[in-house]
């Protein structure tokens, strides 16, 4: 049986690799991209930040209850809130993706040591939001092939690091949020 679960794991490798590389590629290039300088009539989308932020919240709570699912054998509970978290994510990440290519980016006006800790947080964000992809996507992948031990491995891991970077996000949004134009 879990040679079968292997094999059928297998399969979906490509795709993981393929969207670990491609995903933070793609936010990288578009972050780059402001339509508004390009000369394209839009409007800042810039009552998006507070959205994405929520959602971001939302995802760490998602996040908890279902780690709480699985330790209370809920097993149904815990797949539909995994699947909405990566839902949460996705919508998350095309949100914040249209807010920079339409608005300009909001520098942190801190000072002291306040400065030095925002850019610890958005940078350790930063890196473990690239991170995380294959991570979800693998823990995901050994759910739904029934590599149920394998996956239980892989969450233990990617439970914190995901956490990490949904709370991380809010706090980013709340340090950031009065220097907003």
């Amino acid at each position: 049986m879990e040679a079968i679960n292997r094999a059928a794991e297998k399969k979906y490798n490509k795709w993981i690799v393929v969207l670990s590389i491609i995903i933070p590629v793609i936010v990288g290039a578009l972050f780059g991209v402001n339509l508004r300088k390009l000369g394209f009539d839009v409007e800042p989308l810039t009552f998006l930040p507070p959205i994405y932020a929520t959602i971001n919240g939302l995802t760490a709570l998602i996040l908890v209850a279902a780690f709480l699912a699985v330790k209370n054998k809920n097993i149904e509970l815990h797949k539909t809130l995994m699947t909405t978290a990566i839902g949460c994510s996705v919508l998350f990440l095309m949100m914040y993706v249209a807010y920079h290519m339409t608005s300009d980016s909001t520098s942190y006006g801190g000072e002291g040591t306040m400065r030095y800790v925002y850019f610890f947080i958005l940078i350790t964000h930063i890196l473990l939001s690239i991170i995380i992809i294959p991570f979800v996507l693998i823990t995901y992948v050994r759910a739904i092939t029934k590599n149920y031990e394998r996956h239980k491995k892989i969450a233990r891991i990617t439970f914190p690091l995901w956490l990490y970077v949904a709370v991380s996000g809010v706090i980013i949004y709340i340090m950031i949020s009065p220097y907003y134009v």
